[in-house]
């Protein structure tokens, strides 16, 4: 619940990219209690999507309860505005798409609570938004996790949840009050869907898709990546064994031809299959499977 306190000084690429060295430089983020937080990806780390919010009972005035509050970079600039209130046990789960949440050493994720003191939240990270590993939890001064105690070194994950444990439930704002999600283990992701690089159950790259690639590698070196994963998709048509096999032959496919063409580099490359197991859209709707036909490329810091 966000604490009446004197003021203090606060401050997609999916399918088609753009490079842009400027935005992928570490930068620094008042983190709304008069300190700042590092994050070494800069601007793409923060969360992209509201995939469901929960309010709490009670839940907070209707002005904090817009969840695209907690979207993107801090803008929090003085008492009650630009944050989203979960309420009394609410929850808040949200995506990642032009980063991944990866595993690496110390603190992984951090979350922008406003007010005087940070509530009790709970923190759970998930690769499809179905099957859940708890992460950790924010209380009192702190307000990052780090998620090794739970999961791989190196593991990469899509989507965080943020439910709030009702430590604090009086007021206008009940619950933590979430102005921005960070991963500080932050990938780059880059999206391309899969009829820019193959044809219908094939997994030969297409000419065009080279096209596509020889940017990705640009993009490998100027970021100069410690790994890099590359995540096959399919939609749900045909049968499960088949796709996790066509997912993997694909996205060993982009494997083999960034090794190829990045200048002999030596950056090790983890390669996932996934078939239908990860999708993100419905794949009732021609638009949905089309969604999750797609590779993921993630470049680890």
């Amino acid at each position: 619940m966000l604490k009446a306190f004197p003021l203090l000084a606060f401050f997609t690429l999916l399918f088609n990219f753009t490079i842009t060295p400027a935005q992928d430089k570490g930068k620094q983020y008042p983190d709304g209690h008069g300190g700042k937080i590092f994050l070494p990806m800069g601007d793409i780390s923060f969360a992209d999507e509201v995939v469901s919010f929960k309010r709490g009972n009670p839940h907070a005035i209707e002005t904090a309860c817009d969840s695209m509050l907690a979207l993107g970079k801090p803008d929090f600039t003085g008492f009650a505005g630009n944050f989203v209130s979960l309420g009394c046990g609410g929850s808040l789960t949200l995506l990642f798409t032009d980063n991944a949440i990866v595993n690496i050493p110390g603190p992984d994720l951090y979350v922008f609570e406003m007010g005087k003191y940070i509530e009790s939240t709970h923190l759970e990270i998930s690769k499809d938004g179905k099957k859940w590993i708890m992460a950790g939890k924010i209380a009192g001064g702190t307000a990052s996790v780090d998620i090794g105690d739970s999961v791989k070194a190196g593991e990469v994950f899509h989507y965080v949840r943020l439910t709030d444990l009702k430590s604090d439930c009086k007021g206008d704002w009940p619950g933590a009050d979430i102005d921005a999600v960070a991963a500080i283990g932050s990938g780059k992701q880059i999206t391309l869907k899969n009829e820019v690089l193959y044809l219908v159950n094939d997994f030969t790259l297409l000419a065009n898709a080279k096209t596509e690639l020889n940017k990705i590698i640009e993009e490998i070196k100027l970021l100069k990546p410690s790994q890099i994963v590359i995540e096959g998709h399919t939609d749900n048509s045909g049968k499960d064994d088949y796709n996790e096999q066509l997912s993997k032959k694909r996205a060993k496919a982009v494997a083999d031809y960034l090794k190829k063409n990045s200048g002999g580099t030596k950056i090790p490359f983890k390669v996932e299959g996934y078939g239908s197991r990860l999708p993100i859209a419905p794949n009732e709707t021609k638009l949905g499977q089309e969604k999750n036909r797609r590779v993921n490329i993630i470049l680890v810091p």
